[in-house]
């Protein structure tokens, strides 16, 4: 049987005192260091709801929105649990080969004092590779699902010593059809375990695999389910397909920060790359079909600063970790409810603000309702500024000059003004 408690009822220690400080937690003093040096002080509400009952060896389902903090709420119990032994104690799996790699990155940060060794086996790069992580004797794994049962049977890799799994980002791994892969991998792990779940949403087949894997799970929910960031200002333009490109181009010039813009399909990434990045300095491309080597190169620009625009499909809509975005665009309007919400996650991050606009066309205005029920208030949508392929040109002195025909009087205002009324 499940129980689900909400984060005022989990946020207290056994002794009934709130938790205000990472220093308040039983952690090893190595692990202390480190968490101070990474400049952690207070707990975010999903760690202050998970990591006592984590510590205390429970299985529970992290429940939240994306961009909550949910890595350090898995990883801070696993190092304090596994960093003073010799074998492989703790694997994570995630659904991603970006995620995996920021995760890895957390374990080493934050176990850095204590010893923590982290190998990570992902998809999209020579499994030889591989080999030197898993000889290093990690006590923690990091993998992405189809890597890990390509080492299973291969006799590379045993799990019997694993004793806390974490699936990460569990309705991602439902989304891109990796269950079966999980259940395979849960047939290789010892029956007394302790199990991690962290998800943004529970479908019905997720729900499945925690009744038959999970020993009474306590769910710790923090937020509205499902609910978009809530510091990220929502704006939806009313748009024709062959205007979406001009009015992108408009927006960009008004945007000085970092840019996420999210595409339907590979191809389509490659194209609006293409008619961007003569306007624009800094643009970088992120699909699975570019080499891992490209994509680890685009994420580490785009984090660095040295690209501005990243163009990505849905591979870089979930976990991933980039502070100060400014803006993320749905220039594909995404088909899933769950999709919107975790693309338009990736801004207002923590305690940031930012901002989301998206162009729906008239076909894409059907995927509307399902998106309204699940977030709980009407999207109204803008007409776009952009029109015909055009947005209003600047004359000298900086006034937008009237194209022929244009009344005096009638400019056009820019998106943010048309979106905020002003």
């Amino acid at each position: 049987m499940q129980e689900t408690v909400s984060v005022s009822e989990v946020s207290e220690t056994s002794e009934g005192e709130v938790t205000a400080r990472f220093a308040d937690y039983p952690f090893r003093g190595s692990l202390l260091k480190d968490i101070q040096a990474a400049g952690y002080e207070t707990p975010l509400p999903i760690q202050a709801a998970c990591i006592p009952h984590a510590l205390e060896g429970k299985d529970l389902i992290g429940l939240a929105q994306t961009g909550t903090g949910k890595t350090a709420a898995f990883a801070l119990p696993i190092i304090e649990r596994v960093a003073a032994t010799a074998e492989m104690g703790a694997l994570v799996l995630t659904p991603t080969r970006e995620l995996a790699q920021q995760v890895s990155g957390m374990f080493a940060e934050l176990g850095r004092s204590s010893g923590i060794r982290v190998a990570t086996v992902v998809g999209g790069i020579p499994i030889e590779k591989d080999w030197k992580a898993l000889v290093s004797w990690p006590n923690v794994l990091v993998a992405t699902p189809g890597r890990l049962i390509d080492h299973i049977q291969s006799g590379n890799v045993s799990l019997k010593d694993i004793k806390v799994l974490v699936i990460d980002e569990a309705d991602r791994m439902h989304d891109m059809g990796f269950l079966p892969q999980i259940e395979r991998i849960l047939r290789e792990l010892p029956r007394e375990r302790q199990t991690l779940m962290f998800t943004a949403t529970m479908p019905q087949d997720v729900e499945q695999i925690v009744q038959r894997n999970m020993r009474s799970p306590l769910i710790l929910s923090v937020g509205r389910r499902s609910a978009p960031a809530e510091r990220a200002q929502q704006q939806l333009f009313d748009t024709h397909e062959s205007d979406k490109t001009p009015l992108l181009l408009s927006l960009l010039r008004e945007t000085q920060g970092r840019v996420l813009v999210f595409v339907r399909t590979k191809l389509g990434v490659d194209r609006l790359a293409r008619a961007v990045s003569p306007r624009h300095r800094g643009v970088a491309r992120l699909h699975s079909n570019r080499a891992q080597a490209e994509r680890d190169e685009a994420l580490a620009g785009f984090r660095e600063g040295r690209y501005r625009i990243l163009i990505a499909t849905d591979v870089a809509a979930r976990g991933l970790d980039i502070a100060d975005i400014e803006h993320v665009i749905n220039y594909d309007f995404p088909q899933s409810p769950d999709d919107y919400v975790h693309r338009i996650g990736r801004t207002a991050r923590v305690d940031a603000t930012g901002l989301a606009t998206s162009f729906v066309t008239r076909a894409e205005r059907r995927f509307l309702p399902a998106l309204e029920r699940l977030v709980g208030t009407p999207l109204p949508l803008t007409p776009s500024p952009v029109t015909g392929g055009h947005s209003p040109r600047v004359a000298e002195g900086g006034r937008p000059s009237r194209r022929r025909g244009q009344r005096r009087g009638s400019s056009r205002r820019s998106p943010a003004r048309a979106a905020s009324g002003r």
